[in-house]
């Protein structure tokens, strides 16, 4: 009999064991502090914990269990105090999310469980330590899973308080008496609960969602994703197969219930068209509020610099990343003052960046290459800069956020987005071409005619939108466009910036034509090649202030609309609910 078709079931302890596992919960709320957890039981729990595997066989771990409730009320205090710091850091957006988040349940359980690391354990010769000292903790992250899976399947709860900071550490470390070579790894909540939820308390709070196994299996090498006994499927293939039409029913379904609202028909003009978008994204009526929200701003070099077609110098894009990361950018004053976060990719930086928090380090080369000279990405490159903008998109969906901004930062990337819109519009350079950053008469002549130049060179065909990448674009515009697509599989609705993100909607919109329908265009850029793309596209933009810095800038300031489109769909009465008459009654 082939396996392949009739799979074995597992065994019956087999089952068992993953009802365990997929019933794991970080639990935080419904424990019952007034039920005590036996000892027998908590002793086989931390015999559980204590049989993990460790490195050398080092048995790096020390578990102290806390009763005492005087103990637990200044741990609780500690960690308000961290929780409020956490809160602090936060988008405007995000942190009203996490207010309404229980975090952890000090004081609502009858004992806490703190397990430590010993990294010194075993010697200087401990067998898999000589080379990474990091496997103690990894051997005792090990023996936290034992712990946490043994108490569910013995009833109890467990909950992870993961708010300390190092100062934070140290206090923790100060209050409960532990020698300085320990490491403390995990403070543990645990206790009998009312029940123990169906999903992640996280997932159903809208914080996060759960990630598919599909989406972090790969098979040889990285990015040939399949499960077992699947044909592995590049990224890009997958992506656009799970893309579908947006929903025509609930796209009849938010423009009636407009109509029924309290308000003369169509009163709010293109606000209306808006609503009627976002449900149609969502398949619901009224759909989920796009917040929060995130800005990724991709970053890269780009060859045609070397033709003059910017005066300004190439080290700019790497020195304004360090500036969007240190907060100091226009982007990241309009986020904070509208709740988004905003995240840096780093797809094409011809300089190096350092790691900091806040960069996604997804360098495909150092920049393209001149497209005057030959293409400026190998078909290879373009399609992994699109993948790293698939990736991005699915891990900000996943981390929670409900709606995406394009950003870019890239010295000379207008010159790539004009030829970009001039191949799948067929527009003539000297349309599509504008002044970028600034530039004199000269200077703009010399962009038009090197524009003109890689188009007679390359002579793109809009129906190879990967060819087209390679031929003219940038690494910034493959990502865009992969971050568009990655949206349109989840259903997400993206905001869309200047002319950079036109250009890259185009190369999305030729990659699967039905992703057009996720995108809302923010603003009209001053750059002219936007609106050539906006118009092929079919997108009417939101805003028209004369900008054109980029960076997400626009796309940012046109968030307030589709977030008041969607609270209208949600909020506002219609007139059979308000008693109000209507005058086509």
């Amino acid at each position: 009999m082939d396996d392949s078709v009739n799979p074995v079931p597992p065994s019956e302890d087999a089952a068992a064991f993953y009802r365990v596992v997929t019933g794991r919960r970080d639990v935080r709320t419904g424990f019952r502090p007034d039920v005590p957890v036996d000892d027998a039981v908590l002793t086989r729990v931390l015999a559980a914990a204590h049989a993990a595997p460790s490195v050398g066989f080092s048995q790096p771990w020390d578990f102290l269990v806390v009763r005492d409730p005087a103990v637990r009320a200044r741990v609780h205090r500690l960690v308000a105090d961290e929780r409020a710091a956490y809160a602090a850091s936060l988008p405007a957006a995000r942190a009203a999310a996490f207010a309404g988040i229980k975090i952890e349940a000090i004081l609502d359980t009858p004992l806490n469980v703190v397990v430590t690391c010993d990294p010194t354990r075993g010697g200087r010769h401990t067998l898999g330590r000589y080379t990474q000292p990091s496997m103690g903790p990894y051997s005792t992250a090990l023996a936290v899973q034992n712990l946490w899976l043994a108490a569910r399947a013995e009833g109890l709860g467990v909950g992870w308080v993961s708010f300390f900071g190092d100062d934070g550490l140290r206090e923790l470390a100060g209050l409960l008496g532990l020698p300085d070579h320990l490491e403390i790894l995990a403070y543990l909540c645990v206790g009998h609960v009312e029940a123990f939820p169906a999903e992640p308390e996280l997932a159903t709070a809208g914080w996060a969602r759960r990630r598919p196994l599909s989406w972090a299996v790969h098979h040889e090498t990285y990015g040939h994703r399949a499960l077992p006994g699947e044909v592995p499927m590049d990224l890009l293939a997958e992506t656009v197969a799970a893309i579908e039409p947006v929903s025509e029913e609930a796209r009849a379904a938010a423009r009636d219930r407009l109509d029924r609202m309290t308000k003369p028909r169509g009163a709010l003009g293109q606000v209306e068209d808006v609503a009627v978008t976002l449900a149609g994204i969502a398949g619901a009526c009224p759909p989920p509020l796009p917040e929060p929200a995130a800005v990724a701003v991709f970053a890269g070099d780009h060859g045609v610099y070397a033709q003059g077609v910017t005066p300004w110098p190439q080290e700019v894009t790497g020195q304004m990343v360090a500036n969007f990361l240190a907060g100091g950018a226009v982007v990241n004053a309009f986020a904070r003052q509208l709740g988004a976060e905003v995240c840096v990719v780093d797809v094409g930086v011809a300089s190096p960046l350092d790691p900091v928090p806040g960069l996604l380090p997804r360098k495909v080369a150092a920049g393209t290459a001149d497209m005057t000279a030959g293409p400026a990405l190998t078909r290879e490159q373009a399609r992994a800069a699109v993948e790293v903008g698939i990736e991005t998109a699915r891990d900000l969906v996943a981390a929670g956020n409900r709606c995406l901004v394009t950003g870019d930062m890239g010295i000379a990337n207008t010159t790539a987005a004009a030829a970009l819109i001039c191949a799948f519009t067929g527009a003539d350079p000297a349309e599509a071409t504008g002044r970028g950053t600034g530039i004199d008469d000269a200077t703009l002549n010399r962009k038009t005619d090197v524009v003109r130049r890689a188009l007679a060179r390359h002579r793109p065909d809009p129906a190879d939108p990967l060819g087209v990448l390679a031929a003219v674009g940038g690494l910034e515009h493959a990502a865009l466009a992969g971050f568009v697509l990655g949206a349109a599989a989840l259903r997400v609705p993206v905001l869309l910036d200047g002319v950079n993100a036109g250009a890259a909607a185009l190369v999305a919109a030729a990659l699967c034509p039905e992703a057009v329908g996720v995108c809302l265009a923010g603003h009209c850029s001053a750059e002219p090649g936007h609106g050539l793309a906006l118009a092929h596209l079919g997108l009417d933009p939101l805003l028209d202030l004369g900008m054109r810095l980029g960076e997400g800038t626009g796309a940012l300031l046109a968030l307030p609309v589709a977030l008041g489109a969607a609270r209208a769909l949600h909020d506002v009465a219609t007139f059979d609910s308000a008693g109000v008459a209507d005058k086509d009654a």
